[in-house]
This record gives structure tokens, C-alpha cells and sequence, in this order.
């Protein structure tokens, strides 16, 4: 490991100041169970690594009805895994949670880490897509707000200015009943990098086995999270049947962008988002119909 600065900082402008001088050459520590990793490996080889648990408002999880779920980058993937209101509200996040590792890594690792390692395969993102959340973005002189979706560049690379951090993850309030649900699919289970994951999040009409209004988000089979919106479109108004299901998996596998490598071809991938989207919409279906509890 080449040798690098440490600094642990108690706000953000002193973060941003630090990011501001250091450009390309500084990085963000949150848990650190990637980014660590990558340094031991020469990967990546940063002169400064700036420490942001020192910023203690980074690390919370709130809800507040007017707005929605309030999440804090700093704040760890157990916490969000074992939150009684994220899986009473926000179910997919907290079965995307439980997903991701061991409980030791868990316990270290963060959403934001996990959000801005901008890894195909990161295992929150597909949920928050799906649930339409957005990132609060803070630099010197100026806060904004982008969709999740939009800030994923390409493998690695996220939607920042060189001097910008995320510092909140903001997820809307349902307008009405919804069922969420995430699935993925690897190897060797939690201990390996996700092959393809898929979250969904479905709100009935008011005939219940009516679609509404559906997102549905894969990971892993693309250069960046995406949405697989002529599925979604085929299921708007529709009622949902096993037929509409199948089909509208088909579709998310014809669209879905995944490349071969060590863990998968191209072919398997595709076929894997057919068999868990397909999967994904029965058992939100079956939540629409009553046969399971919402989430």
C-alpha cells in the first residue's frame, strides 16, 4: 500500500476545502471495506483519505411524513438492515441490506460507501432506485439535489464535481399501498459479488390486482444501475396476471446491457433478469392479492 495522508474532519466545509485542493488525489473514508481494499491492492492510490465519521449528523436514519426516509451516507447497512420503520415502509431496502455480506461487513460498511463505489453491482441502489429515492449533493458554495438513477456515470465514476460529497439519500413517502421487494443472485451468496439483482416496487389500484404504478431497477447487467421501463410500461393499467408477469420479464431481459467476465457470461445474465424479474413480480403480485403482507 503506497503511504497517503489521513485527516478526520468535523464538517463538511472542511471536507470540501480538503477535496477542493487535493482534486483526483483525495478519497472519502466511510467504512471502508471497499475502498480499503482497493488501496491494499494498489488499485487505487490515494495521497489523502478524508475521514468523515467525525461529521456525526452523517449517521442517522429519519422519517418524517411531509418528506419521507432521510438517510445519512455514514450510516452503516446493519442499521438499515435491522430498522424497524425501514421495514415496515421501505421494505426492499432492508432485504437489499440483509443481502449484502457478512454481518461483520455490514456492520462496517456504509450506504454511501456502498452508493458511491459506483459499482454495477452494489447492492442498495436497485432498491433505491426502485423506490424513487434522490441524493443531496454538497460542495463549497452550493447544495443540489439529482435522482439516484443520474448519479452513475460509468463503472467507478459518479455525477460529482471534484469538491462534492453525498450527504443525504431521500426517499419519498408512498402515496398510497405498495409492495417492495428485492432479489440478486450470486455465487456463493452474500460472501460474492452480485451476478444480477432486481428490485420492484408496485402500487395497485384500487382494484387491487390492477397495476398502477410499477419501477422496476436491475443490477449488475449494465455499465451503471438502470430501469427496465418498457417492462414497466407494459404493466402500467394491466391486470396482473402470469401471462403480463412472463412477458414483461422477457422485455427487462431483452434491454438489459450486462457484458461477460469472470462471474458470467452475457447470456446468463440476460436470462438470470428474466428468471428473478419474473420472480420479483409474482411475489408482488401475490402482495397485491392479499396472499402476502405489504411492505
Amino acid at each position: 500500500m503506497n503511504p497517503f495522508e489521513y485527516w478526520k474532519v468535523s464538517t463538511l466545509e472542511d471536507a470540501t476545502v480538503l477535496l477542493e485542493q487535493y482534486g483526483g488525489r483525495a478519497k472519502i473514508l466511510a467504512g471502508g471495506t471497499d475502498l480499503l481494499i482497493k488501496m491494499r491492492n494498489e488499485a487505487l492510490k490515494p495521497d489523502l483519505l478524508i475521514d468523515l465519521k467525525g461529521i456525526l449528523a452523517l449517521d442517522s436514519i429519519r422519517y418524517e411524513p411531509a418528506v419521507g426516509l432521510r438517510i445519512g451516507p455514514l450510516t452503516s447497512i446493519h442499521k438499515l438492515e435491522a430498522s424497524p420503520l425501514v421495514q415496515e415502509k421501505f421494505g426492499a431496502i432492508a432485504q437489499a441490506a440483509a443481502s449484502l455480506g457478512t454481518y461483520q461487513i455490514r456492520c462496517r460498511a456504509t450506504l454511501g460507501g456502498n452508493i458511491c463505489s459506483a459499482s454495477p453491482a452494489a447492492d442498495m441502489v436497485p432498491s433505491l432506485i426502485a423506490l424513487g429515492a434522490k441524493a443531496k449533493i454538497a460542495g463549497r458554495k452550493r447544495e443540489r439535489w439529482l435522482p439516484l438513477e443520474e448519479l452513475f456515470r460509468e463503472p467507478g465514476r459518479m455525477n460529482f464535481r471534484p469538491e462534492e460529497i453525498l450527504v443525504e439519500i431521500q426517499i419519498p413517502h408512498p402515496p398510497g399501498p405498495i409492495v417492495t421487494l428485492y432479489a440478486k443472485h450470486s455465487i456463493r451468496n452474500a460472501l460474492d459479488l452480485t451476478v444480477v439483482s432486481v428490485a420492484v416496487a408496485l402500487c395497485p389500484a384500487s382494484e387491487r390486482d390492477v397495476c398502477s404504478e410499477v419501477t422496476i431497477a436491475l443490477g449488475a447487467v449494465g455499465p451503471v444501475p438502470s430501469r427496465a421501463r418498457r417492462a414497466e410500461d407494459l404493466l402500467r393499467g394491466q391486470k396482473l396476471n402470469e401471462k403480463i408477469i412472463s412477458r414483461a420479464a422477457e422485455i427487462a431481459s431483452e434491454d438489459a446491457q450486462p457484458k461477460t467476465d469472470i462471474r458470467a457470461s452475457a447470456e446468463y445474465r440476460k436470462e438470470m433478469v428474466r428468471v428473478f424479474t419474473r420472480r420479483v413480480l409474482q411475489k408482488a403480485w401475490e402482495g397485491v392479492s392479499g396472499k402476502e403482507g405489504w411492505r
